[in-house]
């Protein structure tokens, strides 16, 4: 047997209902703190923050990626026997 209920609240009812806090207002807080911040940097300082290595490694990365692709590829196309 299979029972299914349908609920039709908000997300702070349910939050209510099931006795979780209240964090909108810390969440509210914690936004307006991040727009202050990321405010004042240009996108090129945010990359360095973010990806300290930079570019290169994930050019590395796609680099070497691509080599084991054509790696793979070129087994199958070369007709590998076991």
């Amino acid at each position: 047997m299979k029972i299914t209920f349908d609920i039709d609240c908000t997300p702070a009812e349910a939050r209510a209902f099931l006795g979780l806090p209240d964090t909108e207002a810390l969440q509210k807080e914690m936004l307006d703190e991040m727009r202050k911040r990321l405010g004042s940097m240009n996108p090129e300082d945010m990359m360095k923050l973010w990806y300290p290595a930079g570019t290169d490694a994930m050019q590395q990365m796609q680099k070497a990626f691509m080599e084991q692709m054509a790696q793979v590829a070129g087994g199958f196309a070369g007709g590998k026997k076991d």
